[in-house]
């Protein structure tokens, strides 16, 4: 599934253009009887699905509302969910399935408005925290910031207006402490104002959600940690995630503070992430000394302690391993008085660099750059997803752009490429007439993989330049391409 379809032309409940959110979120809770209600603070690739996955609880019948931001880049998301498009394009059919779901039930509701969290029993809290990096010359990662801005505001806006008793779960990824240090305070504090008893319960449960095929079932079908602020918010953490999640299947891991599971999902990133960084230069060293990295790897991952040790590739993106080090880093040194996390910091910076290797790579066979023209074969930092955050081919295409290359786009899952504001191909076929000076395979699309038609283009010409970014082509069409000289394979030291 490339594009994620409207199964409706619209919710049978929309209501008129004329009400108001607040008549609109009443009217939906009455119509949902006495089901409980369940918030989801922001609607991106996290949110926006775990709407659909507790909206579809096996055991309970939930009434949920979506939440984000009253910005013009939000209101496609809440028209979308209830107008009968969902705003999150994936590969996995149950995205589509669940939706529909929801409409036949009439439990799925989207919103800006913050008064939809005076009706819910449960808030979840899937806000984007930013890390601001400040970048030198050559893409040097000089510094960074956590900018807690927008998270607090949002905090607040949960407190001014939630239940006395109601259950908040945190799923976003933040600096250890953050819920014990940020999010309690404000919760007290504004209840004192308010006249409220403290009795709500404040958890933490980090999501892993893996955008692609298996979409829903990273979130509902998989290990889950928890934790929360006293004993009593542990056990409402529980008693809900056992409604949503499969823990037959999966048993949930109680952790003792709500810091202790905030540092589990940094730490878990961190790790990811400097196993790339150690991978690349032993990829640069490979390339150097004339060896398959590949194989190499390949051998020592028989032996099961080593098995996730990762190989070579274009770079990091998307909303995790670019910043979760930069966060525990932050958070070690703002909240906790310690001397930061050196070699994870380190990781994010020689990841952000990455993509120069192989710009580098590329200029080396292709020589100069000016007025060439360049197929770059992926703009998503995921094989079959549409999400472009920070994705790696980024900072190659800006680097062949400056020499004055001519380049071509192409995604299956992307027409628009929201960070650049650039329309992206997604017809394959339309480009395999095209002639090209080189092409770089940026991203790991199936559709891209046996795909016999561009396995045809990449032969045609044996002058054309092929850059494969992560060993991704197979063995046959490597052995065919390799004979023409103008193979590239980052990581592949013998194709030289």
């Amino acid at each position: 599934m490339v594009e994620s379809t409207s199964p409706t032309s619209g919710l049978s409940y929309a209501l008129p253009a004329h009400s108001s959110d607040a008549d609109a979120i009443q009217k939906f809770v009455e119509r949902n009887n006495s089901n409980p209600v369940v918030a989801v603070q922001g609607l991106g690739f996290v949110g926006a699905v775990m709407s659909l996955v507790v909206a579809n609880a096996p055991e309970v019948r939930y009434a949920v509302i979506g939440l984000d931001l009253a910005t013009p880049s939000s209101y496609w998301k809440i028209a979308g969910i209830n107008g009968g498009d969902f705003p999150v394009v994936s590969s996995d059919p149950k995205i589509q399935e669940f939706y529909k779901t929801t409409i036949q039930n009439q439990n799925l509701f989207a919103t800006h408005d913050p008064a939809a969290y005076s009706y819910a029993d449960t808030i979840i809290v899937d806000m984007n925290l930013d890390v601001k990096k400040h970048h030198g010359d050559n893409a040097e990662l000089e510094g960074f910031d956590v900018d807690l801005t927008n998270f607090t505001k949002g905090i607040q806006a949960i407190a001014d207006q939630c239940k006395e008793d109601a259950l908040i779960l945190v799923e976003s990824t933040v600096p250890p402490g953050t819920c014990a240090k940020l999010i309690l305070p404000i919760l007290q504090e504004t209840f004192e104002r308010r006249g409220l008893s403290p009795n709500f319960k404040l958890g933490h449960s980090y999501e892993r959600v893996t955008p692609g095929p298996n979409y829903i079932d990273s979130v509902r079908s998989f290990f889950r940690v928890y934790s929360g602020i006293d004993d009593r918010s542990a056990d409402a953490v529980e008693t809900f995630l056992r409604t949503v999640i499969r823990t037959d299947e999966y048993p949930l891991t109680r952790l003792e503070s709500t810091t202790a599971t905030e540092m589990a999902k940094v730490l878990e990133n961190s790790y990811r992430a400097m196993n790339i960084a150690f991978v690349q230069e032993w990829t640069e060293f490979a390339e150097s000394s004339e060896v398959n990295l590949f194989e190499v790897i390949d051998a020592i991952r028989m032996r099961p302690t080593h098995a996730n040790l990762m190989k070579p590739g274009l770079g990091v993106g998307g909303y995790c391993l670019t910043k979760d080090p930069l966060l525990a880093s932050w958070a070690a040194k703002n909240y906790f008085g310690h001397s930061g996390l050196i070699q994870s910091e380190k990781a994010v910076f020689i990841n952000d660099k990455m993509p120069l290797h192989t710009y580098e790579r590329c200029r080396l066979h292709i020589g100069d750059f000016e007025h060439k023209k360049v197929l770059l074969l992926g703009v998503s930092y995921l094989n079959d997803v549409a999400d472009t955050r920070s994705a790696p081919t980024e900072l190659l295409y800006d680097k062949i752009m400056s020499d004055g290359a001519i380049v071509t786009l192409h995604d299956p899952y992307v027409p628009l490429w929201e960070e650049r504001k650039i329309e992206v191909e997604t017809d394959l076929n339309s480009l395999l007439n095209s002639e090209f000076d080189m092409v770089v395979l940026c991203t790991a699309h199936s559709q891209y993989n046996g795909n016999q038609d561009l396995n045809d283009f990449l032969l045609s010409n044996p002058n054309m330049i092929i850059v494969d970014t992560l060993g991704f082509f197979g063995s046959p069409l490597v052995s065919q391409l390799k004979a023409n000289k103008n193979l590239v394979v980052i990581g592949r030291g013998d194709l030289k």
